[in-house]
């Protein structure tokens, strides 16, 4: 990249981006916050004082079963990896995202490299974190859709802010879906679909690396055989992981404003805690934090919650999910250091604990119905 004739080097937009993100985020944490829920920040460490020791050491403790929960999405992506390694990875992975400039990309580098050293092959690792990637980005989308469903069959008068973030979120996970599960079903779908990427990616990969043959298309049609394997082996148990722990972090949530003294009914709380998921998806900041907290506090104070009330309640349980993976995740490298490490096969060779990985045939036939075949979930 160029400015001014200069080359900038990756790396050095990177700790911009970051820097420039985490400045975003204190602004709007220590200004924005207090500044939007018409309260102080006085205020709100008094509420948060109120609430005795032993209540947030469970509330931390809940915290910690539902970060267990989500290891099912993890091991349902790759056969052979134990639950107590796939937490390891989930602290380790966020508490990296959370510290480091890169966010998720560092975390995903160091979720590859401590599964290369447990043993597992390039090419399980990363159809793993393609997976797990699908699974939540649809998750996030789908929280928000089902909780404006939730509150308009309750009566609840939503505002036009609210109501338009779950449009686009809506409108934006049909897509992602419709993509994903067309590129399943149907080879010439996926065929299609990577000749479409290739045409608009080929021609930058070529001007940046001119000696590469990649086939976005040939990538494509590879990674469907590889997504088609792993969901077919255990979507359920990444499905049931990704609902407990969304669930539980629900519970959390209600639990963590109860102790702060917000009374709102809980469809009105899911609504809130939806929204606030899915800004953690934001980049603007690392983790979306400032941009969640800010808008799930308006939220709240909106329906009616105490000002102060409902933003120590945020600030609570942003202290629980998000600030506490940084201890967390040091506890995480000191396991990952003193586990026992495996030289990974060759590539093409599958770990002996997981077992052959079997291609599945082609689904698509000429004769196909209207809808075109699906592949047995079984």
């Amino acid at each position: 990249m160029r400015a001014g004739g200069v080359e900038i080097p990756t790396q050095g937009r990177q700790l911009a981006q970051f820097a420039l993100g985490m400045a975003l985020a204190v602004v709007l944490l220590v200004w924005g916050l207090p500044y939007f829920a018409q309260t102080s920040w006085s205020d709100i460490w008094a509420v948060i004082r109120t609430v005795p020791l032993l209540h947030m050491l469970g509330l931390q403790t809940l915290m910690l079963a539902g970060l267990y929960c989500y290891t099912f999405t993890f091991t349902g992506s790759l056969r052979g990896l134990s639950h107590g390694k796939a937490l390891i990875i989930n602290l380790c992975g966020s508490s990296v995202s959370n510290l480091l400039p890169g966010g998720g990309a560092v975390g995903l580098a160091a979720t590859f490299a401590m599964c290369r050293s447990w043993g597992f092959t390039r090419r399980a690792t990363s159809t793993s974190a393609i997976v797990t990637g699908v699974w939540n980005v649809l998750a996030r989308i789908a929280l928000p859709v089902v909780a404006i469903l939730v509150l308009v069959l309750s009566g609840v008068t939503l505002p036009r802010a609210l109501t338009d973030l779950a449009i686009g979120g809506s409108l934006v996970g049909l897509a992602v879906l419709g993509a994903v599960a067309g590129m399943l079903a149907s080879e010439r779908v996926a065929q299609r679909l990577g000749a479409a990427i290739d045409r608009v990616v080929r021609p930058v990969v070529r001007r940046r690396r001119p000696e590469s043959t990649m086939s976005v298309e040939e990538l494509v049609q590879d990674l469907r055989a590889r997504i088609i394997d792993v969901v077919r082996w255990r979507w359920w148990s990444m499905t049931l992981g990704m609902v407990g722990f969304f669930g539980i972090y629900y519970v959390l949530f209600g639990l963590v404003m109860r102790e702060t003294g917000v009374v709102l009914p809980l469809n009105l709380l899911f609504g809130a805690y939806a929204v606030g998921r899915l800004l953690t998806a934001v980049g603007i900041t690392p983790g979306g934090v400032g941009v969640t907290e800010t808008a799930t506090t308006v939220i709240l104070v909106g329906w009616g919650a105490d000002s102060a009330a409902a933003t120590a309640g945020v600030v609570l349980f942003s202290l629980i999910t998000h600030v506490m993976e940084v201890p967390l995740g040091g506890l995480g490298w000191l396991l990952w250091s003193i586990s026992p490490k495996q030289e990974p096969p060759p590539e093409g060779e599958e770990p002996v604990f997981g077992g052959p990985v079997t291609v599945p045939p082609t689904v698509d036939a000429p004769d196909d119905g209207p809808h075109g075949p699906h592949p047995d979930p079984g």
